[in-house]
């Protein structure tokens, strides 16, 4: 399947040095949408959720203090790319054939420039992520700072491409991201504990749960099993999987939607072990922060006994 947003031609020559130093060797092809997410994430922080805010919302908004005002501005910027990624995921897993086609091989080491869209404003996000989590540390916290990271080694390991197949899956995670931040949002317009509240706070538990700790652990075993599978079998050369005869990994194979990847021996165990740690330390991660979302939840809608407004809080949910 196509890339909808095909690189310019000076712009593969000028990325190809660099992804050839790295075996990045699809980076070129997804660099300017790189580019393109981390400007525009940035556009979102400091133009664009300002301006709407302070039309939208004026007062509150002008009332927050600097800290709460950019931490608004940062949640904006997630709601949007939660939104867009998700669709853009969503569309190529169920419209791209060749994707359905993959097996193991393909899983691990297989293409498509639709999948490396997807990949490339991903990777977009993680940097501008990674920049925004290390400049107010303070505000983001370490956490945030180690997702961003590995988030973002795992993202560009894709551009082998490896595992591109699940980089897919794993921007799924992302479906429960615009309901924390209406949970968020709730509690700055004076709506924490409001019925609106209450019902994204079961939303972002289902969706957190579904999506993070169900179907992330699920792909996250899978990908293990494929990784173990290549590690355990000899090195066959990887068999295109439209019926070429060999391996594609050229320029006019990744413009016409070929999927290519290399031999199926080229499993080097730092690539496996950087892989395999960001991986898990993203899951681990992920409930760690689904812990922290039941204690959030169970705050602002479970009364403490003993509490004066217990009955009350009963009587609302």
């Amino acid at each position: 399947m196509r890339d909808p947003l095909p690189a310019p031609a000076l712009f593969v020559e000028l990325t190809k040095p660099l992804a050839n130093k790295f075996s990045l060797n699809t980076l070129p092809y997804h660099a300017h949408e790189i580019l393109l997410g981390f400007l525009w994430y940035h556009f979102i922080l400091y133009y664009l959720s300002p301006t709407l805010s302070r039309i939208l919302c004026p007062q509150r908004y002008n009332g927050f203090n600097k800290r709460t005002r950019l931490n608004w501005d940062i949640h904006w910027v997630s709601m949007i790319q939660a939104l867009f990624v998700n669709a853009a995921a969503l569309y190529v897993i169920f419209s791209d054939p060749q994707r359905k086609e993959m097996d193991w091989r393909g899983r691990l080491w297989g293409y498509t420039p639709a999948s490396g869209m997807v990949q490339g404003f991903a990777a977009g996000y993680f940097l501008w992520d990674l920049q925004i989590s290390s400049q107010y540390l303070s505000l983001s916290g370490i956490s945030a700072l180690v997702h961003a990271i590995g988030a973002l080694a795992v993202t560009c390991i894709g551009f082998r491409p490896f595992g591109n197949y699940y980089g897919l899956s794993f921007v799924l995670y992302e479906l429960s991201t615009p309901f924390l931040n209406i949970h968020w949002f709730c509690d700055k317009l004076n709506l924490t504990g409001s019925k609106i509240q209450f019902y994204n706070g079961i939303a972002l538990l289902a969706t957190f749960f579904g999506c993070r700790i169900v179907w992330g652990t699920y792909q996250s075993v899978l990908i293990y099993s494929d990784i173990y599978t290549a590690l355990t079998t000899s090195s066959d050369p990887l068999v295109s999987m439209l019926d070429t005869g060999k391996c594609e990994s050229n320029a006019s194979s990744i413009s016409l939607g070929y999927i290519s990847g290399c031999g199926a021996g080229d499993l080097p165990m730092w690539l496996v072990s950087i892989y395999l740690v960001g991986n898990t330390a993203l899951s681990l991660l992920n409930f760690y922060w689904f812990s922290q979302m039941v204690k959030a939840v169970r705050k602002r809608f479970v009364a403490q006994p003993g509490s004066k407004a217990n009955g009350q809080t009963k009587k609302g949910q």
